[in-house]
């Protein structure tokens, strides 16, 4: 998975099995974790296997999911072969532990006391690990009856927001999860992306495989608006536009911008928002990008970063300058960023190039009349086929002649009154 973010000064790309921290303000030498050369996991006994469900899988490597604490001071990764790494970033970048989870993670978020990450995983679970005991294992806090794709905390501390491949969104009490607040219901497919932003406490954003951006007040469940995004593209609703997922909402620091990105399209839709009356989001513009952005995320001063996926141009930086977002090329934070990650492209290349993570998420409808219609056809011709082999051809020619006499005759005795 190629992702980005920001933890205090550094720029954090992750590229398939790599992850790759780069100091914008300083020519300090990029800090680069590899999941294929990390601690091993220890050989499990015959009980370790029953509890994992048996046979030991393989795995790639590759990062599912990454974190960052409010503070930029940790980071939290989970891989394909079910690691949970912790990170500490300052003064120096090291890590701090590395332990092993039930099942593969799908989403991971801080605390905000940091003194805990939690992880939603494939299975429909979500644990916490402490991060003052970095050697603890996880605690189970709540569980979905599907997969889980996205999960997020908010602000005050008071609820846990999770998202699922049902369409649902649930909204938890924190520190009692099995107390349900409210559900925000409303998608058509499995919700892929939840924030709430910066500076709007009680909102939610999710975004969805049905192409659509919704804005929620989450603690009663109001859906309070929708955007149809390929509606904002003027496209028609191909089948192609059917299945552009919405993969990342970023908000600004300031509170003032929302950043959307749907997969494998090389755009990104900018929202602003409207404080006159009920406070909402409008659309402000559109960004069209030469190749289709892998990520994207907001800095501390409020620059649109996009990891794009080109060689000769792996980075973006926009800046909102006079009511509009402009290019900023001459950066030297973007050309140190981008010499930093040039030595790792191909691991970037590895990451772009992979399947859709959401094209088997999307739900497949079935014709079952036209199945039904054609095995009542073929079950009708049989049995005429198998009364016609018990008659046999002598009492079906006698038949037919037998039915053309009584035909002829009947005239003939209609004539004779």
């Amino acid at each position: 998975m190629a992702a980005l973010d920001v933890c205090g000064e550094w720029l954090i790309s992750t590229c398939d099995k790599k992850l790759i921290a780069v100091h914008t303000k300083q020519s300090r030498e990029p800090f680069v974790f590899d999941c294929s050369t990390a601690e091993a996991k220890p050989k499990c006994t015959e009980s370790d296997k029953s509890d994992v469900g048996g046979s030991e899988e393989t795995s790639s490597d590759r990062i599912l999911a990454v974190a960052v604490s409010t503070s930029g001071k940790r980071v939290a990764l989970t891989d394909d072969t079910k690691r949970l790494v912790l990170f500490q970033c300052e003064p120096s970048w090291q890590v701090i532990s590395t332990r092993w989870v039930v099942r593969r993670g799908t989403s991971l978020v801080f605390t905000k006391d940091e003194n805990e990450v939690w992880m939603a995983d494939k299975s429909g679970d979500v644990y916490s690990f402490s991060v003052v005991e970095p050697q603890k294992t996880g605690d189970l806090k709540l569980g979905h009856l599907s997969m889980l794709l996205s999960m997020t905390l908010t602000p005050d501390s008071k609820y846990v927001i999770t998202a699922d491949r049902d369409e649902k969104i649930r909204v938890s009490h924190l520190k009692s999860p099995y107390n349900i607040q409210a559900f925000c219901l409303g998608h058509l497919e499995f919700v892929s992306s939840l924030l709430v932003p910066p500076g709007h406490p009680h909102w939610l954003l999710s975004g969805s495989g049905d192409g659509t951006v919704k804005l929620w007040e989450y603690e009663s469940g109001r859906r309070v608006q929708t955007w149809d995004l390929k509606q904002l593209r003027d496209m028609p609703n191909s089948e192609n536009e059917k299945k552009s997922a919405v993969s990342r909402i970023a908000g600004s620091p300031c509170g003032r911008h929302v950043a959307v990105q749907c997969e494998r399209l090389p755009s990104v839709q900018l929202f602003a928002v409207d404080q006159e009356g009920e406070a909402h989001l409008v659309p402000s513009s559109r960004l069209t990008l030469s190749h289709c952005p892998l990520d994207l995320t907001f800095d501390p001063e409020g620059r649109l970063w996009v990891l794009l996926d080109s060689r000769e141009m792996p980075f973006l930086m926009y800046t909102h300058t006079g009511g509009s977002w402009t290019p900023n090329s001459v950066s030297p934070e973007l050309k140190r960023v981008t010499e930093a990650l040039r030595p790792h492209w191909d691991a970037l290349q590895i990451s772009a190039g992979l399947e859709s993570r959401f094209q088997h998420l999307y739900k497949v409808s079935f014709d079952n009349m036209a199945s039904y219609r054609q095995k009542k056809q073929e079950r009708l011709q049989q049995q005429n086929e198998h009364w016609d082999k018990k008659r046999g051809p002598g009492n079906v020619q006698q038949s037919n002649g037998a039915s053309k006499k009584a035909k002829g005759d009947k005239p003939v005795a209609q004539a004779s009154k």
